[in-house]
C-alpha cells in the first residue's frame, strides 16, 4: 500500500473498523507464518500463541490468563480532598490522572494487573529475579508508579522518573506515606541533559542504584545509550527492560548488554503489540529480558 493509499485509508475508514480489520488478517497470518517456519514443531511456546489466536482472535497477551480478570470487577475511590480518583492495589491508594473517567481507569488498571499476572510474559519479577530490602530503584517510565507501589516496602529506595505534569500530581499522592524513600524526576530519561532530559550516567553520577526497570515507550534505546557507563561499570544491577515496542528490540539489547557481562533472560511467553504500526513476521516479541550483574 503506498502512502497516499494508506493515508487515504485512515482517514475514510473508522479507527475501530481498521483495527478489526487488522485483528481478523492477523489471525490469519500468525498461524500460517508459524506454521511454515523452521522449528516450530518443537516449540510449545509459539505454538500455546497460534493455538489461542487461532481460536480466541488476536490480543496483547494471548493467553488464558486473561479471562480471569474483568473490567466491571474493579472498584474505584473518589479522594475528595484532592479530587482525584484512585483504586487500592494490595491495600495501597494508587492514585490516577484526574481528568481520568472512572471507565477509563477501571480499563488502564485492568491492563496493568494483565501486565504483572504471574503468568504474564510482561511480569517485571520472577522467582529468581527479584528485590530486597538493600535495593535501589530506579523506575523510567513510571506513570502511575503500580510497580514501584508493589515493592515500596520491601527495597530500601525509589526514583520514579515521569515528565507528564498530571502523572506527577497522582505520584504525588501515591507515594506521600513514602516520601522519605522516595524521589519523582520530572523528567525524560535519554542521552541528553537539558530542561526536559538527563541521563542515566549524569542523574545517578555518586549515587547507588541496583535495579532498573524500563519501559518507556520505545525510547528504550536513547535511555540506554545515556546510561552505558553506570551499567558496564556496575559490579551489582538487575535490569528488567521491555522488548516488544521495536521489532529487533530483543535481540539488540539482549547482544548489547551480554556484551557486558551480563546474564540475560527473556520472560517466558510472547506479545502481540499490535498497535505497533510496523508489526511484521514473526508478529510476536518477548515483552521483557531481565538482565543480572553480579561481578
Amino acid at each position: 500500500m503506498s502512502y497516499n493509499s494508506s493515508l487515504l485509508y485512515r482517514l475514510l475508514v473508522p479507527k475501530p473498523i481498521r483495527t478489526k480489520i487488522l485483528l481478523s488478517r492477523l489471525q490469519k497470518q500468525i498461524p500460517a507464518y508459524h506454521e511454515a517456519s523452521k522449528g516450530y514443531s518443537e516449540d510449545q511456546e509459539r505454538k500455546d500463541v497460534v493455538d489461542y489466536v487461532r481460536n480466541h482472535g488476536v490480543q496483547i497477551f494471548p493467553y488464558h490468563f486473561t479471562k480471569n480478570y474483568k473490567q466491571d470487577d474493579i472498584e474505584v475511590f473518589h479522594d475528595d480532598e484532592h479530587g482525584m480518583h484512585y483504586v487500592l492495589q494490595g491495600g495501597k491508594r494508587l492514585y490516577f490522572k484526574k481528568k481520568w473517567s472512572v471507565n477509563r481507569i477501571k480499563k488502564s488498571y485492568h491492563d496493568l494487573i494483565l501486565e504483572q499476572d504471574l503468568l504474564s510474559p510482561h511480569r517485571y519479577l520472577s522467582d529468581d529475579f527479584d528485590l530486597n530490602e538493600n535495593d535501589v530503584l530506579a523506575d523510567f517510565g513510571a506513570a502511575e508508579g503500580n510497580f514501584t507501589l508493589a515493592v515500596i516496602d520491601r527495597i530500601k529506595k525509589a526514583y520514579l522518573f515521569e515528565y507528564d505534569p498530571e502523572w506527577i500530581d497522582a505520584l504525588r499522592l501515591t507515594f506521600k506515606p513514602w516520601q522519605d524513600k522516595v524521589e519523582i524526576v520530572p523528567k525524560f530519561v535519554s542521552d541528553k541533559n537539558d530542561d526536559k532530559h538527563c541521563s542515566g550516567d549524569v542523574f545517578f553520577r555518586g549515587k547507588s542504584i541496583s535495579f532498573l526497570k524500563i519501559d518507556v515507550d520505545g525510547g528504550e534505546r536513547g535511555l540506554l545509550r545515556g546510561f552505558e557507563q553506570t551499567i558496564d561499570e556496575s559490579s551489582k544491577m538487575k535490569i528488567a527492560l521491555c522488548t516488544y515496542h521495536q521489532h529487533d528490540d530483543e535481540q539488540e539489547f539482549t547482544t548489547w548488554l551480554q556484551q557486558k557481562n551480563y546474564k540475560v533472560e527473556p520472560s517466558q511467553g510472547y506479545m502481540i503489540f499490535h498497535y505497533d504500526k510496523k508489526l511484521k513476521a514473526p508478529y510476536i516479541r518477548r515483552a521483557l529480558i531481565r538482565a543480572t550483574k553480579n561481578s
